[in-house]
């Protein structure tokens, strides 16, 4: 039973709270027992198991916890990568928002097991927040770091403003979005073989959360074809 906040394993968990230390160890960290479960579902082991009142007292699991209200258990998980390949890939640009980034992850892995491919200016998908925003998926569909040139083709550019109006997508494919505020920049999209855009209501919201139109694009490919009825 650790005593002390200044054990080892209390230390790299605050430790791991830092960008910088999570590329050094190779590490990252998850809090509460719904992550560590999607862990254990997905065949992956933790590194570092601690689990309030068994393995550590539970003042000192909550001093390292980044949840407001604490935690009963935190595992410390090795980093995998993936290399981007077919049927589908989610290529991210300058996505900061480590929420936005956690989601994209989740819904890629939820609507089309695909990769997430995390280019230029992507937020740490590691981050307590982006870990906490994947649901567990991070366990279960690794993601790849490259730039737009590495992933497969066709690359369809999800814009805010430009392009033909979103239909219903063939795999395989990658389907690429940039920031909300910037959007997709002209050397990205000159590796882009279409270009589509989400139609809004008019007088509604002038843009989406990145994260939600990922979804909704991501489902119009993985919906099966409608049969026509003969009625």
């Amino acid at each position: 039973m650790i005593t002390s906040a200044h054990n080892e394993k209390l230390k790299l968990i605050r430790k791991l709270r830092d960008r910088k230390h999570r590329d050094r160890e190779g590490l990252f960290v998850a809090e509460g027992e719904d992550l560590v479960d999607a862990a254990a579902a997905a065949g992956v082991e933790p590194e570092l198991l601690l689990v309030a009142g068994e393995d550590v007292e539970p003042p000192l699991l909550d001093a390292v916890s980044a949840l407001g209200s604490g935690t009963r258990v935190i595992g410390v998980y090795r980093r995998r990568w993936a290399t981007p390949g077919p049927p589908v890939c989610v290529y991210l640009h300058a996505v900061a928002d480590p929420g936005n980034v956690g989601a994209v992850i989740r819904a890629a892995h939820a609507l089309v097991s695909g990769t997430v491919v995390l280019g230029p200016g992507c937020a740490d998908p590691h981050s307590q927040k982006a870990v906490r925003a994947t649901m567990g998926s991070i366990f279960a569909q690794p993601m790849a770091r490259a730039g737009i040139e590495a992933t497969p083709r066709p690359r369809v550019a999800l814009s805010a403003h430009g392009g033909r109006p979103l239909e219903a997508l063939e795999p395989p494919l990658t389907l690429c979005l940039g920031s909300e505020r910037e959007g997709l920049p002209p050397e990205v999209l000159a590796h882009c073989d279409d270009e589509v855009t989400i139609p809004l209501v008019r007088g509604g919201a002038e843009s989406l959360n990145v994260a939600a139109a990922a979804a909704i694009a991501l489902h119009g490919i993985s919906s099966p074809p409608r049969v026509a009825s003969d009625a």
